[in-house]
């Protein structure tokens, strides 16, 4: 809104207005903080309640209660089941005159307002966003009374004669539970692992995270230094799976007998039960994979639980040895294609009916440095959003703007994404992000045996056929039960004697880490989840824009493309943008070759990890193919025939490749 219209008769003057309300128009009109939408809201609810009764006759009009006329101990619990962190330092200083000790407030208000939110939560009436909003309270509030409670340790030991010097600062006697989580050697993403962690810090479990790309070592080292209950691993790419079974299997050869957790985007159950399981899994101590951040204090509650958690752990085994059990009975019945048969049947374009598409405009390796966040705004994918705040709409309201109609997320997602849009926009006034990245476009061939591309520096190159790199692919050799050809990137590419090309990019969100930083020292965990997640939205419409440019301007075989964001999303255009690491090219290892290739750490500052994780975690690259018959698809599993020949052609050694391609593999590698 750029200018509201009001009625001038019905103004009031600035000082007839309640202090509470003059104060929260002031926060909102002037965005000061992030609760001042959710003052406001509750505010116009309690107004909306005094206007009915009002209709009533003036005898029905009574003075209007609010939550702030309550109690100090109840407003404290009240500001934290509601999430409203405004009045924070206020409220709890005024609890503090009402109790012998500080620590009686978290014991009592604060402790009952989490008790409250762990049952809502756990009954499906309170959402992930209203959780994180409540630990924020509790964060805040636990700051505030931390030096307070140190001095009363202090006082406390020299009252008994003790060396106040000698308290154990990491006493952490008074919680439910201790667990250890961490983001595996070479991943970057913890989006999904620091949710957990709020989660569980809500419900009173004392949670150390040790951050990401943490090594196998560090990991054993810190839980026995903590003396941790539960041992939590986290991670996004797919080599993480190989760094969680290497854990389980160090776990058991250090006689650990702490319950491992599992999860994030590219784990499975599946995964779990077959390949980390057996590494680990006993009834004392059980491998189990958490589908998401409301099920964590369900499963730590049960594995710490002296009564459930004998009966809990005997049905996760069942489960998870029936689930091994029709794994390997389906790789009997799944039959696959010799890789020599795959290839015969390969997907054969007619290139002189269907020629590639003409000479990139701008050829060779370009930096991306003048695109500025609002610019790719219009091309933000909403809905891996909502997935990320575990926000699910039922049909019909699934998806963005869907969901807002939902009856049970509806109300929270649109608040939820007004916070989002709240920060978006402050994050675009004061450049507090920005973006990076390089594209690069090539003369391209596949090559003579069909299974891989070779790039060219010049036209003069690819006459001589001197390649400067090549792009192995992988192809799908799961049996088909009709006709449909089997499927390799290299397919798209034109052979020799054609003049293709091939494109790829690489992008990133940069400055989400010292927002993360600034907001954990605010203990604001709510706004740095927003905003991690923002940097994710942000790098992915980045990605759409940066591709629609190329296909348009700078390879320009799309010139006259008229698409809408909308279409965009739906994959309307011509070509693919697949990246390294995903269904079509399910090896993380060509990033290495792109890298080279386009100078991505030189020219953008994107870094690859040792795992191949891009740094920052909100990067996205991918491969450029524009002809019109390219298309998604998934590799799948493939043979040892087909590995052996992949290894040799990026000369790796077996056990390496083996290594990097352990998810897709149809055998057990040894």
């Amino acid at each position: 809104m750029d200018v509201g219209i009001v009625n001038p008769h019905e103004m009031f003057a600035l000082n007839e207005l309640e202090p509470e309300i003059r104060l929260a128009c002031d926060n909102l009109v002037f965005n000061k903080n992030a609760e001042a939408t959710d003052v406001m809201l509750e505010l116009t609810k309690k107004e909306k309640e005094l206007m009915e009764i009002r209709k009533k006759g003036p005898q029905a009009v009574t003075k209007k209660v609010s939550w702030r006329d309550q109690a100090p101990m109840k407003r404290m619990e009240h500001a934290l089941i509601n999430g409203i962190s405004q009045y924070v330092d206020a409220d709890v200083e005024e609890c503090r005159q009402f109790v012998d000790k500080a620590l009686q407030v978290i014991e009592g208000p604060l402790m009952d307002g989490m008790n409250v939110v762990g049952d809502l939560f756990g009954a499906g009436k309170m959402f992930l966003p209203q959780v994180i909003k409540s630990a924020r309270v509790m964060k805040k509030a636990v700051a505030y009374l931390l030096p307070f409670m140190e001095l009363e340790k202090r006082q406390a030991a020299i009252d008994a004669g003790k060396d106040p010097d000698a308290i154990d600062e990491n006493d952490d006697s008074q919680f439910a539970g201790k667990v250890l989580m961490a983001t595996v050697k070479g991943d970057v993403h913890d989006i999904g692992k620091n949710i957990v962690s709020v989660v569980l810090g809500c419900n009173n479990y004392k949670v150390y995270d040790i951050g990401v790309m943490v090594t196998t070592q560090k990991i054993l080292e810190k839980a026995k230094e903590y003396d941790v209950d539960v041992i939590g691993l986290s991670g996004l790419i797919t080599p993480s799976l190989d760094e969680m079974v290497d854990v389980a299997k160090e776990m058991s050869k250090g006689g650990f007998t702490q319950p491992l957790l599992i999860g994030g985007a590219t784990t499975s159950k599946m995964h779990t039960a077959v390949k980390v399981a057996p590494n680990f899994f006993t009834m004392d101590h059980p491998v189990i994979h958490v589908l998401d951040a409301s099920r964590s204090v369900t499963v730590v509650s049960s594995l710490l639980s002296s009564e459930k958690k004998q009966e809990y752990v005997q049905d996760i085994l069942e489960e998870y040895e029936e689930m091994r059990e029709d794994y390997y009975a389906g790789l009997e019945d799944r039959h696959f294609l010799t890789f020599d048969q795959a290839k015969e049947k390969k997907f054969n374009i007619d290139f002189d009916a269907t020629p590639p598409v003409p000479t990139p405009r701008t050829l060779g390796v370009t930096a991306i440095n003048n695109v500025d966040l609002e610019s790719v705004v219009p091309y933000i994918d909403w809905n891996p959003f909502f997935q990320t705040w575990e926000l699910r709409g039922r049909y019909p309201n699934r998806g963005y703007p869907k969901i807002f109609k939902d009856e049970a997320v509806g109300k929270e997602a649109k608040k939820l994404f007004d916070d989002a849009v709240t920060m978006m926009h402050q994050i675009i006034a004061d450049k507090s992000m920005s973006l990076r990245g390089v594209v690069g476009l090539f003369p391209a061939n596949r090559s003579e045996d069909g299974e891989d591309v070779h790039i060219y520096e010049d036209e003069d190159a690819r006459t001589a056929n001197s390649p400067t790199a090549t792009y192995c692919m992988l192809r799908q050799q799961a049996e088909k039960e009709n006709t449909d050809p089997y499927l390799s990137q290299a397919d798209f590419v034109a052979p020799a004697g054609y003049k293709d090309h091939l494109g790829m990019f690489a992008v990133s969100c940069f400055g989400c880490d010292a927002l993360v930083q600034k907001y954990e020292a605010e203990n604001d965990d709510y706004s740095k989840i927003m905003a991690q997640a923002l940097a994710d939205r942000f790098v992915e419409a980045f990605a759409e824009y940066i591709h629609r440019e190329i296909r348009i301007d700078m390879w320009a075989y799309a010139a006259d493309e008229k698409l809408d964001e909308a279409d965009l999303l739906k994959i309307k255009y011509d070509g693919i943008r697949p990246a390294p690491g995903y269904p079509s090219q399910p090896d993380h290892t060509e990033k290495r070759a792109m890298w080279d290739l386009i100078k991505a750490k030189e020219l953008a500052g994107i870094e690859l990890s040792d795992s191949l994780s891009m740094m920052p975690a909100a990067s996205v690259s991918a491969l450029v193919f524009a002809h019109p018959e390219s298309q998604y698809f998934a590799v799948g599993q493939v043979g040892k025939d087909q590995v052996v020949s992949y290894a040799s052609r990026k000369k790796y050694e077996l056990s390496v490749m083996e290594r990097w391609l352990s998810p897709i593999l149809n055998y057990e590698r040894d």
